[in-house]
């Protein structure tokens, strides 16, 4: 059974990424009027759904280095600007490239993203931490990902917000008026 605060985390966490998004590109209709921004929506709920199903924690182990804690603020302000800004560039018609296939690479990048980013929270379970604390129990796993990439995690985190803004943003450095 999923604790009702994990549930809730993921549900509210979910529900405000797009809102940001939906906030930035200037509204739930002109958001919706996508379908590749549909399906980025569809995406994000697909793992937010998924993620409920692994076996993941957040406990600090046995030793974590506390040191690293601000990290945690660095990237939850990473975040919130990943699901803003990118929506609000598009909106505006700044550093964008016109065509759809460009958005519709971005859901591609997001969703193997999501991906590479759970599998490893799958193959560890609970001693997997979002805390890169040494969880009670852990043993090296060489095996499977991790056989291949060294932090499919990590890995996972980087395409995963690359494909979020990318169905927005679609390029790099062009500035481009539309109407």
């Amino acid at each position: 059974m999923m604790p009702i605060v994990r549930v809730t985390l993921v549900i509210v966490g979910t529900a405000a990424y797009l809102g940001l998004a939906i906030l930035g590109r200037g509204g739930w209709t002109t958001f919706f009027a996508h379908p590749a921004l549909v399906a980025l929506a569809v995406a994000l709920f697909v793992l937010a759904g998924v993620s409920l199903f692994a076996d993941g924690n957040l406990s600090p182990g046995v030793r974590e280095d506390r040191g690293n804690r601000w990290v945690i603020v660095v990237l939850a302000l990473l975040g919130l600007l990943d699901a803003f800004l990118p929506a609000y560039t598009d909106r505006q018609g700044f550093w964008t490239l016109d065509g759809e296939p460009m958005r519709w690479l971005g859901i591609v990048l997001f969703a193997a993203g999501g991906i590479l980013r759970l599998w490893p929270v799958f193959v560890l379970g609970p001693r997997f931490s979002g805390l890169v604390a040494i969880q009670p129990g852990h043993t090296l796993v060489t095996s499977g990902v991790y056989g291949v990439i060294r932090h499919p995690s990590y890995l996972g985190l980087l395409v995963n917000a690359l494909g979020w803004a990318w169905p927005f943003v679609r390029g790099w450095a062009c500035y481009s008026r539309r109407s």
